[in-house]
């Protein structure tokens, strides 16, 4: 029988759970996600709005024990490591303080890699150049910084590595002006460091779907979830009041667990629930009904198809753990609790029968009390 170490799940991990002066300045005062997300309110007859934490509470991330605890909850339903975004414009950084003090610390002790979210931020959160608060950049001499800057975070003993190379994600590939050069700066680079290369990823989103990075000296793509060119494809419960769409989860996420074949080599994504009405209002996008249950039948799909990659590339990602004003979230909630979690573990347990089992481990209890003061 597969040991948990041969599979992988990773978590997308959102780090916008504190304060910065750009956000108090574009958004107000003492602006956080939490901002959008208590704000939320059902837009239709059984929409599930405002989605409320449970568990970790509305936790600030500069808080070393709420880093701790989200680490010990994770690892104990079997999640491997965390995909940090990470927020680069051109030597600028934002929301760095969290991973900052991971890195430096050496606290939590957990599985990290990182992802570039090289779009640019705009008032739209879609990350296109409409209403721009940020923009993004390019430049050979910026290329050089960026690696350089990375280097520490791929030589830390944390760091997520496929085929002994330590794993760094760009989320939009597509959007950088000569991503061959900036590909053959960053291996240069560490090569020079005198680290084992570079695994090179790629996020695959509706707007690049098929663009093949691989060309272009990356390593993989991942698939992320949910493809809203799919979803297009799937029938609406329920379409407006402006141009929301509504779809079934049970009905949405069986469409996307069969993607199309891709000639390069990609990584799977799940998707545990997504409404980003909190951000985008009745414009947003929701998969109703969702449940730990459709979800936890999904991943054990992805997963039974990763067990066939070689063994060290059995990876899978989950989006997400945080992303709570996208409706994406693993952490426990006041509606399933910790349901999503379980599910997490169970669809684990079905291939490796060595996950963590019961309420939580004695570190987590332990680690959620220090988060909760």
């Amino acid at each position: 029988m597969m040991g948990a170490q041969d599979l992988r799940a990773i978590a997308f991990y959102l780090p916008q759970f504190h304060r910065i002066d750009e956000n108090d300045r574009w958004w107000g005062e003492g602006f956080t996600e939490w901002t959008n997300v208590v704000k939320a309110e059902p837009l239709f007859p059984g929409h599930y709005q405002p989605q409320m934490p449970a568990d970790l509470g509305f936790y600030d991330l500069r808080l070393p024990e709420v880093r701790a605890a989200q680490a010990e909850m994770a690892e104990a339903y079997g999640i491997h490591g965390f995909c940090y975004y990470h927020y680069w414009f051109h030597g600028k950084r934002l929301l760095e303080k969290p991973f900052d003090a991971v890195l430096k610390s050496g606290d939590p002790s957990f599985p990290f890699c990182l992802c570039w979210a090289n779009e640019p931020w705009s008032r739209r959160w879609d990350g296109r150049p409409h209403d721009v608060l940020q923009h993004q950049s390019y430049s050979t001499a910026d290329d050089l910084e960026h690696i350089r800057w990375l280097l520490p975070a791929l030589a830390d003993p944390r760091a997520i590595t496929i085929d002994g190379k330590p794993v760094f994600v760009v989320y939009q590939a597509q959007d950088m002006p000569d991503p061959a050069r900036t590909v053959d700066i960053w291996r240069e680079e560490v090569e020079r460091a005198g680290l084992p290369g570079l695994y090179l990823m790629t996020v695959e989103t509706g707007w690049d779907a098929g663009w093949d990075a691989t060309q272009l000296g990356f390593d993989a793509k991942i698939l992320f979830q949910p493809q809203f060119s799919v979803l297009d494809q799937v029938p609406t419960l329920f379409v407006g009041p402006e141009t929301m769409r509504v779809y079934d989860y049970e009905t949405a996420w069986r469409a996307l667990v069969e993607p199309d074949p891709a000639p390069y080599k990609r990584y799977e994504t799940v998707c545990a629930r997504w409404d980003n009405s909190p951000r985008q209002g009745a414009n947003g996008v929701v998969l109703h009904r969702s449940t730990p249950e459709g979800y936890g039948e999904w991943l054990a799909t992805a997963i039974s198809r990763v067990l066939a990659e070689p063994e060290d590339q059995r990876l899978v990602f989950v989006n997400a753990w945080n992303e709570w004003a996208e409706g994406a979230h693993l952490e426990p909630d006041q509606l399933y609790g910790r349901g999503y979690l379980e599910a997490t573990r169970r669809a684990l347990h079905g291939v490796s029968g060595s996950v963590p089992h019961g309420p939580a481990s004695a570190g987590e209890e332990e680690a959620l009390g220090r988060a909760r003061g």
